[in-house]
């Protein structure tokens, strides 16, 4: 038998072509060297399409050399101006010192300037955000302060328009005190006297007008210590409705030369601007000493000071709606030019208070108080003749106090009766020895 031959109509097998190969390109040629490597010039003999390729690179390369320049110039501006916005963040923080423009410069990026109550000049930058058109000399400045006590000035941040120093301002009162003239016990013709040269001209100026007599412009209240001459004015900026200013002389004192006598005229402005206003000035006699020639230096800021005063209060300029009230314990120590008709027409005398008064003081200061049946006011009053109205206060605050201690809610006879030893032996005798032992 030979071999089979297939049939024609028989199965044929599909044949399996090989794997497809797909080349890839090089990566020859690319990356950092690639771009910065230069095309290449075809043809290479010297002709005109060679020259022409020639220069297209050649401006290609100027554009590349002037793009570098510029990007190169750009980075020293960049970290300049980096360099300003830290140090403009690192100043502009809340400013801690107020100081005065002393001396200005051309290019209006620098100045002199004087802290306030210092006498030392610092050379300090004004940074771009100062409003330039509010600078001037002896302009209020807000500056940054540094070093350990945050007394050097380093930059000036801001510039304030201030018509009146900051420091005259903190003396105005802005809530009423709670005593009024019932807390008062007695002086009843001294309230009759404050109230006809204080209150009466402001809210009837008419009155006198029809009279034809000019109201007074200010009262002075003196007396021992302890007879009720705060408490008399603090029971008129109570009872009024015009602005309050309080101060004591001691404030007037200032350190620096000229401070002194700036704070007098910036009180009083601030008074005429406010009006009706009333100043108290309180231990008037701090400031208002009498002259006398020294050469002492404070002793002579103290007379300047004393000057400004006496030109506020009888000047040139009328002071308007503007009354003064002052409290000394010494005014046989004051300044005759100070208390003069003219400049102080009231002097009202506020003497030691009587039997009638002292009872009626003890009953206005025990009346919230529970007491026993047992407490009489007279043998107290017959027995201390020489206690003031400040003592007799301490007297009935000090009872509740020892009543508190025994925790009791009633004060007897026995607790006033320690109180007034406690109060008059440590105002005799001064602290006594006990306590320590």
């Amino acid at each position: 038998m030979g071999n089979q031959v297939t049939r024609p109509g028989g199965k044929r097998q599909m044949p399996q072509h090989a794997a497809q190969k797909i080349a890839r390109k090089s990566q020859k040629g690319k990356g950092l060297d690639a771009t910065n490597k230069l095309p290449q010039i075809h043809p290479r003999r010297q002709c005109l399409l060679r020259l022409l390729k020639q220069n297209r690179v050649h401006d290609y390369l100027l554009l590349e050399q002037e793009f570098i320049q510029r990007q190169n110039a750009f980075k020293p501006m960049d970290n300049q101006r980096r360099q300003e916005r830290k140090l403009v963040q690192s100043l502009r923080g809340t400013p801690t010192t107020l100081a005065r423009i002393h001396e200005l410069f051309n290019d209006e990026q620098h100045a002199v300037v004087v802290v306030e109550g210092s006498k030392r000049e610092w050379y300090v930058p004004i940074l771009s955000i100062v409003d330039k058109d509010l600078i001037c000399l002896n302009a209020l400045c807000l500056v940054k302060a540094g070093g350990h006590f945050k007394n050097v000035p380093l930059a000036v941040v801001g510039v304030l328009q201030d018509s009146v120093d900051s420091k005259a301002a903190v003396y105005k009162l802005e809530k009423a005190p709670k005593e009024s003239f019932d807390d008062i016990g007695g002086l009843e013709t001294q309230i009759q006297e404050i109230k006809e040269s204080v209150e009466l001209p402001l809210t009837h100026p008419e009155y006198y007008e029809e009279m034809g007599i000019t109201a007074p412009k200010g009262v002075i209240l003196y007396g021992e210590p302890g007879t009720g001459k705060t408490l008399l004015a603090k029971a008129v900026a109570h009872s009024t409705s015009a602005t309050f200013l309080r101060a004591t002389g001691s404030d007037l004192v200032q350190k620096s030369s000229g401070e002194g006598a700036r704070l007098v005229r910036d009180l009083f402005k601030m008074a005429k601007d406010h009006a009706p206003c009333i100043v108290f000035l309180d231990e008037i006699d701090a400031v208002g000493t009498k002259r006398f020639d020294t050469s002492s230096r404070g002793e002579q800021e103290v007379q300047r000071t004393l000057l400004e005063l006496l030109n506020q209060l009888d000047g040139f300029e009328s002071r308007g709606d503007v009354k003064v009230i002052m409290a000394t314990n010494r005014i046989d120590s004051l300044d005759p030019a100070l208390i003069r008709p003219g400049r102080i027409d009231r002097k009202i005398e506020l003497p030691k208070p009587d039997e009638k008064t002292k009872m009626k003081i003890f009953s206005i200061h025990t009346s919230g108080m529970t007491l026993d049946k047992d407490v009489k006011f007279e043998k107290i009053v017959s027995k201390e003749r020489e206690i003031s109205g400040a003592d007799c206060r301490a007297i009935c605050t000090e009872a509740g106090m020892l009543a508190l201690r025994a925790h009791r809610k009633v004060v007897c006879m026995d607790d006033f009766d320690r109180a007034i030893k406690n109060i008059i032996y440590t105002k005799k005798f001064g602290v006594m020895e006990e306590f320590y032992m």
